[in-house]
């Protein structure tokens, strides 16, 4: 059974994602903030992260950045989910590192397609060495 990680500050929304892709057989884990985020990547490694930009404590990019300079969470899949739709953040998160980017509010089943396709072809990041800042 592959397992999701949401990141995800908005309750409804976490309740209804972790409720719908329960539903389609996946395991879940959902993270209220970016720090716990990143905390339970690290410690779960999950097949896929679904995270949240605009986040407490920690902010999706941040998240993304500390799962990046991370042995065990380094070729995770990333999707980002955002409200902010605007083309330059899309291209900004494909540069930092994030495999694909999906824009609020979404139907459930592109997103089903993308974490699918992500959980099939793996992180862009794979085969890849992770880079250590000096």
């Amino acid at each position: 059974m592959k397992t999701i990680l949401f990141i995800e500050d908005n309750a409804d929304i976490l309740d209804n994602l972790t409720e719908y892709f329960e539903i389609q057989g996946y395991t879940i884990i959902g993270a209220r903030n970016g720090r716990s985020g990143f905390e339970m990547a690290v410690e779960l490694a999950p097949d896929v992260i679904v995270c949240d930009i605009q986040m407490p404590l920690m902010d999706g990019y941040e998240v993304l950045h500390a799962l990046l300079h991370t042995v065990k969470t380094f070729d995770i899949p990333f999707i980002f989910s955002s409200s902010v739709c605007e083309k330059v953040d899309k291209e900004q998160a494909l540069e930092l590192g994030a495999d694909d980017f999906i824009t609020k509010p979404f139907e459930l089943e592109s997103l089903t397609k993308m974490i699918e396709l992500r959980i099939r072809l793996g992180s862009s990041r794979q085969g890849q060495k992770l880079q250590v800042d000096i």
